[in-house]
């Protein structure tokens, strides 16, 4: 069956989170409700997913719930000061993911919608240094690639040039 979901990439979203939170636990996954929030609920999470804020306007947002971590895959680099939000959430555990920038490619960029931006593609150390300046201790992390089916340089590198970033961090 066809799907446009990034299975590749759910598959180790998820793996991932089952590692270092495993089911039962409740949620709270930045952004609005998407596949993977459904995904993560048939493995057994809670999920509250926020509602659209903007959360470098409403950072407090991730104050509403009492949850067992907080997630934000592939939020970060949609943020203008991602620090105001990290520091704001009161939880102890987050697991967050975020695309690495390629030195091959131009960070995503959308002319048509003003959600679907990338202030920042961070490199590893960058998103970690983020972290350590707000307050968090990163226990684990684990990149990988994500490859297209296309002919070309560009996807040849993607295929060894890992993409993908996923932290876990404990205050």
């Amino acid at each position: 069956m066809y799907t446009k979901l990034p299975t590749k990439r759910y598959q180790h979203t998820l793996a991932f989170l089952q590692k270092v939170v495993p089911a039962p636990a409740t949620i709270l996954d930045l952004g609005t409700r998407n596949p993977f929030s459904e995904i993560m609920e048939q493995n057994g999470y809670n999920v509250i997913n926020t509602q659209g804020e903007d959360l470098d306007l409403l950072p407090e947002i991730v104050k509403q719930h009492n949850v067992d971590a907080v997630t934000a895959f592939e939020v970060f680099e949609h943020l203008l000061a991602p620090f105001n939000v990290l520091r704001a959430i009161e939880t102890t555990r987050l697991i967050a993911t975020i695309p690495l920038g390629l030195w091959f490619a131009k960070a995503y960029k959308s002319k048509t919608d003003l959600w679907d931006r990338h202030y920042h593609e961070f490199e590893d150390w960058q998103f970690d240094w983020l972290l350590e300046k707000s307050g968090w201790k990163i226990q684990e992390t684990e990149k990988w690639t994500s490859p297209i089916k296309k002919i070309g340089f560009r996807p040849i590198l993607r295929k060894f040039t890992p993409r993908y970033y996923a932290v876990y961090a404990t205050k």
